[in-house]
């Protein structure tokens, strides 16, 4: 599965619109468009801001593994 496929997926869970979300990283919405539909890849810091407002590692954002609570934190 793509990160791409994950940031919505975590969108939708969280109930935000992709305004919401991209007025929450300081960026446009056709901005984290781009990111969400695989058009651009997502900065370093994005993906932290991410995985941080998620309560996630970036590991499950890039799909690298399918527990979705960060290191430490499964249980």
């Amino acid at each position: 599965m793509g990160y791409y496929k994950r940031i919505r997926e975590l969108r939708e869970d969280h109930d935000l619109t992709q305004r919401q979300l991209a007025a929450i990283l300081n960026i446009t919405q056709p901005q984290y468009f781009r990111y969400e539909q695989g058009y651009r890849d997502i900065p370093t810091d994005l993906l932290l801001a991410l995985a941080d407002l998620y309560d996630t590692s970036t590991d499950y954002i890039l799909g690298r593994v399918d527990v979705q609570k960060p290191y430490g934190k499964a249980k």
